[in-house]
């Protein structure tokens, strides 16, 4: 049944369409196809970047809107694998993480939470497409054209959780000219791990109308971390990704894109946890193993026999469609997800038994938006559209919490569902007012339903808890082209997040929805042939920040900051001085406080290990995982070498201290990432050899910190990697 909606729903605006296909010549190259090639070379080239900030493709020098656009040669010489580790170029963000949940912030703009449901507010897309549960946006960038984050709230044409913004990664459609490439890597970390990479990607014309490509990869790591408890190693991981694409395009005027998707990963980062700085309650019992090294573990997990697991499938399905109806464009996408996790963690990071929490989480979701978009010459141009959001899921958890081994162990056992609808209507334009001078004005009005049911060790507490959430969000931006080669604007737009419940409680009482007003002004140059230099300034005020933290039972408590004020300002540039040579950096500045935030859920540490639980009033003191100053410094120098071009590069990132309580006293210092790579490409550009590294100065980085009442562990990013990679291309 949820497969026949799918179909017929996204079909709808389409049965219009002419019959007759559109005959194109066998072996050249379409419309669509011209287009992306364009865009890549843009990319690659550091000139005119294609962006659809908007919704709509337009130039990153012309758009009013903060946003790093990043191609995949940058992405691969900055040592970037997915969506998390976008920190490493773009400005402002935090990929942070709770072992499967992603919880990637922008400007101090992010969410915490970790039930099903309570979505990211900074909103993550594939190919315009909302990945909409925070346990469905683990990414690894396989095969892309490039990757956009934008900053700041984008509540019109985006709108649904994209307070702090978004982070849009961009595929290549299939073509009708046939290509491919494949990839093999290998790769050495401590303990002699080895970690090895293959993937590929293959593209061509089935007939006149119809193309398809095929992205694949294969990953498996090695464990790296020493477990002191029973030996070996652990942090292994094993991905299965696959995605193929099928193009149909009858005519000039119409384009349809199916894409199926499916990722099958199994990875051990919950057995990464590791006290910070020993703090844990375990350490007051005879027998402990308390590691005092980054890279250590003792964990024990009593349900599984492991030290911790995280085991993640997801099936995609979209699609997405075109129509050229002759001075606006119609365009729908449709899509279903589908997501299972299983993770058990060691809440106390040792070998004693304290804590444990063992969770699934089964989501599944259905999107459907209609979009028309002015395509005239004219002083006028705008988007409209409606848009539906659908979520379905269950989170069932047992939690394991005593204060001391010799005390039987008596689990809890949650077992929540939640329901998610969401209808909203949108509009945006922009008018030239004189030559020079455009304005924007743009709205968006969402109806959300949220619905949610608790069972707790069996016993049904309630089935119809149900809240709904009305808003209406709007942008206005003033542009001044003051020449061809710089670009002022002025923006102020409000964004909004709806209520959600707390899966892990047996309140049926949602949290307020969280807003946001933010102004920003910003300036596009390219004060040299060879430049281009961008500033984008800000100051948000954030109300009813939906915040999570554990609570005394070491499940989780979810409760409204009630304000914070942001501000700062990005600084990005780009630079090809002479030929062959690119050069990246990007600086930003964020001043972040919560202004008013009276009952606080922190954590004290005690004499001896653990925690006390306590509500304090926090109130200027920093947000956290937002640094106050980061910087990322990049380049690449390609030169002829033995009737080839050889290359070489690296990326320098730092950032400065990041926080991960509300009273700031659990943090990581301020630390550096280094990336490099040297490799050589054959003439006719179809074989490159490349040695590289990641993390070349072994750097101990917290990839979170998790404070409770059992303590605090820190599950640490991978360390130094060297290795090697051979491409072909064909």
């Amino acid at each position: 049944m949820k497969i026949e909606l799918f179909a017929s729903v996204a079909l709808m605006p389409f049965m219009l369409l002419p019959s007759a296909a559109y005959a194109q010549e066998t072996g050249t190259n379409t419309a669509a196809d011209a287009a992306q090639e364009a865009s890549q070379q843009a990319d690659s080239s550091g000139n005119e970047i294609i962006v659809t900030a908007t919704r709509r493709e337009e130039s990153l020098q012309k758009v009013p809107v903060a946003v790093t656009a990043v191609s995949s040669e940058a992405l691969t010489t900055s040592g970037v694998e997915s969506v998390r580790s976008l920190n490493l170029v773009a400005p402002g963000y935090n990929g942070g993480r709770n072992q499967n949940v992603m919880q990637p912030s922008i400007r101090g703009v992010g969410s915490n939470g970790t039930s099903v449901g309570d979505e990211s507010n900074v909103a993550v897309y594939v190919d315009g497409v909302y990945q909409g549960d925070p346990y469905s946006t683990q990414i690894d960038l396989v095969e892309v054209s490039r990757v956009e984050v934008l900053r700041g709230p984008q509540g019109t044409v985006f709108g649904r959780n994209a307070t702090g913004g978004l982070v849009n990664v961009v595929t290549p459609d299939p073509q009708f000219n046939a290509r491919g490439r494949f990839k093999a890597s290998g790769s050495r970390t401590r303990e002699s791990a080895n970690n090895f990479d293959i993937s590929g990607y293959v593209t061509s014309g089935l007939t006149d109308t119809i193309a398809a490509d095929l992205a694949v990869l294969y990953r498996n790591q090695d464990g790296y971390a020493v477990n002191l408890f029973n030996g070996g190693t652990v942090g292994g991981r094993e991905t299965i990704s696959v995605r193929s694409k099928l193009l149909f395009q009858p005519s000039e005027m119409a384009k349809f894109v199916l894409t199926v998707g499916y990722v099958d990963t199994h990875e051990e980062t919950a057995a990464l946890a590791q006290p910070y700085n020993g703090n844990t309650l375990g350490a007051r019992f005879a027998g402990a193993i308390i590691p005092n090294k980054p890279w250590e573990i003792s964990n024990s997990v009593t349900s599984t026999g492991t030290a911790g697991l995280s085991d993640y499938t997801r099936l995609d399905i979209a699609l997405k469609g075109q129509l050229d109806l002759g001075g606006v464009i119609l365009e729908s996408s449709s899509s279903f997800m589908r997501t299972r996790v299983h993770q058990n963690a060691d809440s106390d990071a040792t070998n004693i038994v304290l804590g444990e929490t063992n969770m699934r989480v089964r989501p599944e979701t259905y999107t459907q938006e209609l979009r028309l978009i002015s395509d005239t010459s004219g002083p006028l141009s705008w988007t409209a559209g409606l848009y539906y959001y659908e979520l379905k899921g269950e989170q069932p958890l047992t939690l394991i919490n005593r204060l001391d081994p010799a005390l039987p162990i008596v689990p809890i056992r949650f077992e929540p569902k939640v329901s998610t609808s969401s209808y909203a209507a949108f509009a945006e334009g922009t008018y030239e007012l004189l030559p020079q001078l455009s304005i924007t004005l743009g709205g968006r009005f969402t109806t959300e339903t949220r619905k949610f049911s608790q069972r707790i060790n069996g016993v049904q507490l309630f089935t119809d808890a149900e809240k709904k959430f009305d808003k209406f969000t709007y942008r206005v931006s003033v542009q001044y082209e003051a020449t061809p080669d710089l670009n002022i604007y002025g923006t102020y737009g409000t964004g909004f997040k709806s209520g959600v419940f707390n899966t892990f409680s047996p309140s049926n009482v949602a949290v307020n929805p969280e807003t946001i007003s933010a102004f920003e002004f910003g300036v596009k140059s390219e004060p040299l042939s060879w430049l281009r230099a961008n500033l984008a300034t800000f100051h948000y005020s954030y109300d009813n920040m939906q915040v999570t933290a554990r609570a005394a039972n070491n499940s989780f408590v979810l409760q409204n900051a009630a304000k914070a004020k942001i501000y700062g300002g990005e600084l990005e540039l780009a630079a090809e001085p002479i030929t062959g040579l690119n050069l990246r950096a990007a600086l930003a500045y964020t001043h972040s406080e919560y202004d008013s935030f009276p009952n606080a859920q922190v954590f004290i540490p005690r004499l001896g290990g653990g925690n006390t639980v306590s509500s304090v009033d926090a109130s200027g003191n920093q947000l956290i995982r937002t640094p106050e100053f980061s910087l990322s410094l990049g380049g690449r120098y390609s030169f002829d070498a033995f009737d080839g071009k050889a290359f070489l590069g690296g990326n320098l990132f730092h950032s400065s201290s990041v926080y991960y309580d509300f009273l700031n006293t659990f943090k990581q210092d301020s630390y550096e990432l280094v990336s490099t790579e040297i490799g050589w490409t054959s003439p006719n550009d179809d074989l490159t050899f490349r040695i590289f590294a990641k993390n070349l100065t072994n750097a101990a980085v917290a990839q979170q910190i998790s404070p409770g009442p059992l303590g605090a562990y820190v599950i640490y990013e991978r360390p130094r990697e060297v290795g090697a990679s051979v491409e072909i291309r064909f």
